[in-house]
């Protein structure tokens, strides 16, 4: 995870740190951590983003804590399949505290990426309970859509689902720009896709489902939702669109 988000690294080959430092359970030595923070660092210069040095700290922790992530928990509604291609399915997430950041950059994805930067701090020990909070995935995002229904408003707001551990306690953040809200539950229709995530990419992806689903007056058309499930250095990491229903 990175200050350059769950959405934001495509292509990292020939870039990506030796398999000892990003696999390896001991603590880093200062020459593996100047080394992960640069690796981070080249990676958000190309969405125009930086990394400032004192999230080397948050980037070890989350680097050396990545095999433990806490999946959301939800409930399958239906799944829909087309030649044993699975075309979307629809599950029922249940109500509970996220911690959530918004921000308005130019690029989609700049936002994200400064977004999740706060949201990186704010597990990684800037909160009451001082200590790391732990992952969970999907890292979500909410994209809101101008009047014409094709282009996304600059706002984006980043969602960190609490582990179960705190979800009747939610530790308070350090950041004032971080708050944290209580969701009703939400009934959802998801589509995979992978790879990175632009306006682009998410418009493109948006307007693929529509065309499959067809015209409904059931699911919202000025919001939508976009789950990151996969560690950045993943080129093809998963993601999904997730359109969301008016009524549970």
């Amino acid at each position: 995870m990175a200050l350059i988000s769950l959405e934001d690294l495509d292509g990292l080959d020939d870039a990506q740190l030796d398999d000892d430092i990003t696999d390896n359970p001991e603590p880093m030595d200062e020459e593996d951590r100047d080394r992960l923070l640069t690796h981070w660092q080249a990676v958000a210069s190309t969405h125009h983003v930086s990394v400032p040095p004192d999230m080397t700290g948050p980037i070890q922790e989350m680097t050396h804590n990545n095999q433990q992530r806490e999946p959301l928990p939800f409930t399958p509604v239906t799944c829909h399949e087309k030649m044993e291609e699975v075309l979307y399915d629809e599950r029922l997430y249940p109500a509970g505290n996220w911690a959530c950041v918004t921000e308005a950059e130019g690029l989609y994805e700049q936002s994200v990426s400064l977004g999740f930067m706060k949201l990186m701090r704010f597990i990684c020990k800037e909160n009451s309970k001082g200590r790391y909070l732990g992952m969970t995935v999907p890292v979500v995002t909410n994209i809101r859509m101008m009047e014409d229904g094709n282009t996304l408003k600059k706002d984006v707001q980043t969602s960190y689902f609490l582990p179960a551990e705190f979800q009747t306690d939610p530790p308070r953040p350090s950041d004032s720009d971080i708050t944290i809200v209580y969701r009703e539950p939400i009934r959802v229709i998801a589509r995979t896709f992978f790879g990175s995530t632009t306006e682009e990419t998410l418009t493109r992806q948006i307007d693929l489902l529509w065309e499959i689903l067809g015209v409904g007056d059931d699911l919202h058309r000025d919001g939508y939702m976009v789950a990151a499930y996969e560690n950045p250095s993943i080129p093809r990491r998963r993601n999904e669109i997730w359109f969301i229903r008016r009524n549970l």
